[in-house]
């Protein structure tokens, strides 16, 4: 006997403490709900009220995993600024005396050059803008087509500066990357409009916009590379995105370095079979010969695009030279033992190099086949690799070409849209045939029925035929004693589940059920009543003897007007 909240001697369960450990499971708090409705007092009202909305309360969802990185250390004014200052500075002057060293030695070791140290220095200030893809006017000729290797020279060194800074500054969340992207950003911005102000009346000029603009975009983009890991911008872009869109994003990137290996490795095979004729484009001078090799190892970025397009079928042209793996023109050459790796005439196996493109692209399949059980949803992952592909190698192909002077060698041309189009059908055609395909495809659910299986009901028993040679009086007379308190007017209602009894009659009465809501007409009615008075062998005197129907016809006609 336990006495409830208001002092009552009603046995139960005591109810549990309003103060009772929150982590503790549903049941308790459901038990004390129940006790505080079957209360019927004010206190077990309110306490009902509370735990019922407690419940209803949704459960927070757990924090998204977020990258703690280090722990903020507390940075002085005087450190923060050194620290903002050199991430300014630091890579201006590392990549300004880096292509200050490389003209140093070109000029040095040419066989017929005045090597000064002033002159070197001031023809740094345009290399540096080139080694930045900023186009340079030499005499009033443009040089567009920059080596590409000096530019990503450049964006290592500033990766490497940005990510000191960032640990110098005890940076680790997304948001304070942007001091590191915005400082590198703006010094290189206003480095560009400073040196393109000193060449103005020089003979090697720059457009001013271009020199504040491409600087700038590359060192940013170099300084997020260097601060992705440390601030955690790479775990910030999965948490933000869904899980198919990054496995395309990744999918996609070593997509583009397979088409750029596949690139490389023709380029390494045309040089291998043309090692006499690069020979013979070496000079003679030793001096010559490392500027040469300088020039080559500068351009060989470029090279490897120009394969890659000429393994993805828009191939490239340099001058009147073009070639591609369905067509070629010949034309003049520069004289650089890199270009020794060209084709001299048109060869019948190059269409076969198309399998490249179709492989990688297999592969994005294969690597997408299981990110998702949807195959519609895999194909959106398709969708985003095969847009990395072809935007990043379209990219890299308007960057490696360029104007070169006037001459019979210009311009060098890689032609960007028409490589979009084409690794968009190399990529995503066997991709998503692979992923849709190739993974795992979801259960269909069975339709449902229009009634469950529970529901339905138990097929209804044939109805025998009742024996002819059975008594009907007999018959009639088991249904009334069935049924005592019918009355003279009784309904029959027989359940299907029931076990019928063995006789053929009896099973025949049982199967005519009469309907408790069944409204029979009057007719039948008064018929059946008279019939259901009458002694067995009684007749009605008015009536024609021939004409009275047996009892059987009569329970089957009353059987006949309920199912009506």
């Amino acid at each position: 006997m336990a006495p409830d909240l208001e002092g009552s001697t009603d046995p139960g369960p005591a109810p549990d403490d309003t103060h009772s450990d929150p982590t503790a499971g549903s049941t308790p708090a459901e038990d004390t709900a129940a006790e505080g409705l079957t209360d019927g007092t004010a206190d077990g009202g309110a306490r009902a009220e509370d735990v019922a909305e407690a419940a209803a309360e949704p459960e927070p969802e757990p924090c998204a995993e977020v990258d703690a990185g280090p722990p903020p250390e507390p940075v002085s004014g005087f450190t923060r600024f050194r620290a903002v200052t050199a991430l300014a500075v630091g890579p201006l002057a590392t990549g300004y005396l880096t292509i200050a060293t490389l003209l140093a030695v070109v000029a040095g070791s040419a066989s017929n050059s005045r090597f000064t140290t002033a002159g070197v220095l001031v023809a740094a200030l345009p290399g540096w803008l080139a080694a930045h893809q900023v186009p340079i006017e030499i005499y009033g000729l443009e040089l567009g087509v920059l080596p590409l290797l000096p530019t990503l020279g450049l964006v290592v060194l500033t990766a490497m500066a940005a990510a000191r800074a960032a640990a110098r500054l005890g940076l680790y969340r997304p948001g304070q990357a942007r001091l590191v992207i915005g400082t590198v950003a703006v010094a290189h911005g206003l480095a560009g409009l400073v040196v393109a102000g000193v060449t103005v009346d020089a003979e090697v000029t720059a457009d001013p916009t271009k020199a504040i603009c491409y600087p700038a975009l590359v060192s940013a983009l170099a300084a997020t590379v260097g601060v992705a890991r440390r601030c955690g911008l790479l775990a910030a872009l999965r948490r933000k995105a869904d899980a198919v869109a990054v496995a395309g994003l990744r999918a996609g990137a070593r997509a583009v370095l397979l088409l750029l290996a596949a690139g490389g490795a023709l380029l390494v095979f045309g040089l291998a079979t043309s090692v006499p004729a690069a020979k013979a484009l070496v000079p003679a001078g030793a001096g010559d010969a490392v500027g040469m090799l300088l020039l080559s190892l500068g351009y060989l970025p470029n090279a490897v695009v120009a394969a890659t397009a000429f393994v993805a079928g828009p191939g490239f042209a340099l001058g009147t030279f073009a070639v591609a793996p369905l067509e070629f023109h010949g034309g003049a050459l520069p004289g650089v033992p890199l270009l020794a790796a060209l084709p001299e005439h048109r060869a019948s196996w190059w269409p076969a190099l198309f399998v490249l493109p179709l492989v990688i692209g297999v592969v994005v399949g294969r690597r997408l086949r299981d990110a998702d059980e949807a195959p519609v949803a895999r194909l959106r992952g398709v969708a985003v690799a095969t847009g990395v592909i072809a935007v990043s190698l379209a990219a890299l192909a308007e960057i490696a070409g360029g104007r070169l002077g006037k001459g019979p060698f210009d311009p060098i041309s890689m032609p960007a849209a028409a490589l979009f189009i084409t690794l968009v059908v190399w990529t995503a055609a066997p991709g998503a045939f692979v992923a849709w395909f190739g993974g795992p495809r979801p259960v269909p659910e069975p339709l449902p029925s229009l009634t469950d299986d529970e529901d339905d009901p138990e097929p209804a028993e044939e109805i025998a035929d009742p024996d002819p040679d059975a008594d009907p009086d007999a018959a009639l007379e088991d249904e009334r004693d069935a049924h005592p308190n019918a009355g003279p007017k009784a309904d029959f209602k027989v359940d299907s589940n029931v076990e019928r009894d063995a006789d053929p009659s009896a099973d025949s009465n049982a199967e005519c059920d009469a309907a408790a809501d069944a409204e029979p007409k009057a007719e039948s009615d008064t018929e059946s009543d008279e019939q259901l008075a009458r002694t067995p062998g009684q007749q009605d005197p008015t009536e024609d003897p021939a004409e009275l129907p047996s009892p059987r016809d009569a329970v089957e006609e009353s059987g006949e007007v309920a199912r009506d």
